[in-house]
This record gives structure tokens, sequence and C-alpha cells, in this order.
């Protein structure tokens, strides 16, 4: 069989109503057929978005609902933040509490250490005071047993003087009694 194309008596027609649809603006069946076709790509078309859609709402329920617990965590933070930072106020005014007492303890130091210079000096002056008053104790001692000596030399002296006295009373009373050398011994021992 030989393959030659076979007349169609309906195609002429078709054709031909084809072509006066187009003049006259009316759809053929093969402009219905393409709609229908257009149409249901369409639908799976809107499927295809209504599941991307579902899946786009749910990445956003999951994003919000993530994008909650990120802003819950911050407020947290931020919490947090506010009360380490009024730890730090309250510790920077302690700091500078401390330093205002390290520089009055300073000024003491400093007071206290002209103190002690002023107490060594007065020290210093003490010993002298002290060493002075020995030298002059001395010297009064020395001064009282100059005096001293002075009395026993006077009393000495005067010692002599009865003694010369009584030398000479011995040397008369020896003249005058015969038993002078008796009453000599006597007068001596007595005296």
């Amino acid at each position: 069989m030989s393959k030659e194309k076979m007349y169609d008596p309906y195609g002429g027609i078709k054709q031909i109503s084809e072509m006066w649809a187009g003049i006259m603006n009316i759809p053929t069946k093969k402009d219905v057929a393409n709609v229908a076709n257009l149409s249901i790509q369409a639908e799976g078309r809107f499927d295809i978005l209504e599941g991307k859609m579902l899946k786009l709402q749910d990445s956003l329920g999951a994003l919000n609902k993530e994008n909650f617990e990120l802003f819950q965590e911050m407020i947290w933070l931020v919490k947090q933040m506010q009360v380490e930072f009024q730890k730090t106020i309250q510790e920077v005014t302690e700091l500078n509490q401390i330093k205002d007492d390290f520089q009055e303890l300073r000024k003491d130091l400093v007071d206290i250490k002209i103190i002690q210079v002023h107490l060594r000096d007065v020290r210093e002056e003490l010993e002298e005071i002290k060493d002075s008053q020995k030298k002059m104790n001395i010297i009064d001692e020395q001064k009282t047993i100059l005096s001293n000596l002075q009395e026993i030399k006077h009393g000495l002296g005067q010692f002599a003087e009865i003694k010369s006295e009584i030398a000479s009373l011995k040397g008369l009373a020896v003249k005058d009694s015969p038993k002078g050398k008796t009453k000599e011994k006597e007068f001596v021992t007595t005296v």
C-alpha cells in the first residue's frame, strides 16, 4: 500500500469554519480545547503555587515563632544588661568612695609623717635637754662636792685649830701638874 494522503471531506469544512470563526470572532473547538488545556495548566500551576504558599506560610509561621523567641531572648538580654549596668554603676560609686577614702588616708599619712618628723625633733631636743640636765646635775654635784670639800677643809682647819689649842692646853696642863701625864692621857682619850 502506498502512502498517499487520503482525502478528508471534513478537513476542508474544518478549514473554512475555522476561517469564518476567525473573521467573526467565534471560538472554535480547537480554541475551546486550547483554553481548557490552558485552564488545566493554570490549575496545576495554582496548585503548585498554593503548595508553595502553604510552605511559605509554614516557614513564615516558624520564622515568626523564631523571631518571637529571638525577641524574647533580646528582651531578657536587655534586662540582664540593665541589671549588670546597675551593678556596674554601684561598683563605680563604691570605687569612687574607696578612692576618696584612699586620698583621705594618704593625706592622713602625710600628716602622720609630718607629726613623726616633729616628734623626732622633739625627742632630739629632749635628749639634748636631758644631756644638758645631766651635765648641769654633774656640775651641781661637782659644786656640791666642792662645797662639801670646802666645808670639810674648813672643818679640818677648825679641827687643826682645836688640835693646836688642845696641844697648847696640854702643854699648860703638863707644866701645872705632876701627874700631868696621866691627866693628859685622860684628856686626850676624852677628846
